[in-house]
């Protein structure tokens, strides 16, 4: 069986082992498991049947995952985008009155253009225009925000209340942010020492810590029978309703959005993995860059949210995981957490905190990798990298990168160092903005 699973995926062709890849699968899993409490608590907020979002939310994941693993052969994990999701219930759903059908077949809608753009070629043609500049300093944005992102969860970072910056230290005595800055400190003491699975280890120790001493967690099981009859959004999307002069414009605000949010989460990951080729394009990168508008297609039947290569895959890479074999994990926990219900909520958030922490920190090495004998291009990518973490949105960051860089190469007189499709790109990128279109 081992010897089958090596040959498929390739995992002695690409320097790691099965349990390697088992262990990463596992890490991506528990990072990312959050999803399937929020998502579904957001959903049933603005009238989605909770037990219906639960488990669409798990098919998406599992189908999208699986896609990625058993046809791309990459070590990422797709499941229904959180600010996608936030976007159809508050902004579709509840601020514009749409129906539910509807929102879900303008979902459906936008996995289909989504789709067209991928395999025309749109998606490869950005990557193949995207500065060396704004590259790198997304992975450096996208780890900062990342970081942020898991330092909030636990209380660790709060939005001040007052007035002056943004953010404030939080409570740091309590529990969860104690937890949080030890599990970060092990995980670099377990990674130092090369123990293979430590980022899982912390993980779980940390779970098993929280189950025993945290009042919060309440165990009720680990099993339980889903009913499938509450399931009745499923199939039920509404087409021809989400074209609409209403609903078109938030199903191409999701579509470009996805364009280059998405796009510029796997190149992080794939870079992470170290699955770029010397002129940094990503291996199997159309696999890559279809599974993901695929699985947004198949959420619209399933009754989900726009699906999307979660950041937390870079944890799995962290782990060793080079392969397909990774994500094929993952999707195989989604399907089984249909029945496991009880154990998401058995995963607090500061026990994934510390994982994704850590890989928000790796990723931002990405920043040595900048050419700063360049200003123009290293200033552009400093910007997309701290406007990302700034205004919570990867979209605007790589916009006023794009942005930065063209007008500093014209007013620096170095016109020929721009060519079509970075100017295009920025043209496009700053009218949607200009046009009210962003999420």
């Amino acid at each position: 069986m081992q010897e089958k699973l090596d040959q498929y995926f390739k995992v002695t062709e690409r320097d790691s082992t099965v349990p390697q890849e088992l262990i990463a699968g596992s890490t991506i899993f528990f990072a990312m498991v959050y999803s399937v409490i929020v998502i579904p608590g957001m959903l049933a907020g603005v009238g989605f049947d909770h037990g219906a979002a639960f488990i669409s939310t798990c098919l998406v994941a599992a189908f999208g995952s699986l896609l990625m693993g058993l046809w791309a052969n990459l070590p990422m994990a797709i499941g229904s985008a959180i600010s996608l999701t936030a976007f159809t219930a508050y902004s579709m759903v509840q601020g514009q009155g749409v129906s539910i059908p509807v929102a879900l077949g303008a979902v459906f809608l936008m996995g289909v253009i989504f789709t067209g753009i991928t395999v025309l070629g749109v998606r490869q043609w950005i990557l193949n225009n995207l500065p060396a500049g704004i590259g790198h300093g997304t992975g450096v944005g996208i780890g900062l925000f990342l970081l942020l992102i898991a330092a909030n969860a636990v209380g660790l970072v709060v939005r001040n209340p007052h007035e002056g910056l943004p953010v404030v230290l939080g409570d740091f005595t309590s529990m969860p942010v104690l937890l949080s800055v030890l599990g970060l400190a092990a995980i670099s003491g377990l990674e130092k020492r090369g123990t293979h699975g430590g980022v899982l280890l912390v993980i779980i120790l940390i779970s098993v810590w929280g189950v025993i001493f945290d009042p919060g967690i309440q165990y009720q099981g680990i099993f339980a029978r889903p009913n499938f009859a509450e399931s009745s959004v499923f199939g039920s999307m509404d087409v021809m309703g989400a074209l609409t002069p209403l609903v078109l414009p938030s199903v191409l605000a999701l579509v470009l959005t996805s364009v280059f949010d998405a796009t510029a989460t796997i190149r992080a990951v794939a870079a992470q993995a170290n699955l770029l080729d010397d002129k940094g394009r990503i291996e199997n990168g159309n696999k890559a860059l279809s599974s993901d508008s695929i699985s947004s297609i198949f959420a619209g039947v399933a009754g989900g949210t726009p699906a999307a290569v979660y950041i937390e895959s870079a944890a799995g890479t962290l782990a060793g995981g080079r392969t397909g074999l990774t994500a094929t994990v993952v999707g195989v926990f989604f399907l089984c957490m249909i029945f496991l219900a009880p154990l998401a909520a058995l995963v607090p958030s500061y026990a994934a905190a510390p994982a994704l922490m850590y890989v928000g920190l790796l990723m931002m090495g990405n920043i040595v990798k900048i050419d700063f004998d360049d200003k123009v291009d290293a200033l552009s990518g400093l910007t997309c990298a701290v406007f990302i973490v700034l205004t919570g949105n990867i979209v605007t960051g790589i916009m006023l990168g794009f942005a930065t860089l063209v007008i500093g190469r014209v007013v620096a007189g170095e016109f020929n160092r721009l060519n079509f499709g970075i100017v295009i790109t920025a043209v496009i990128l700053v009218g949607f903005y200009l046009g009210g279109w962003d999420i």
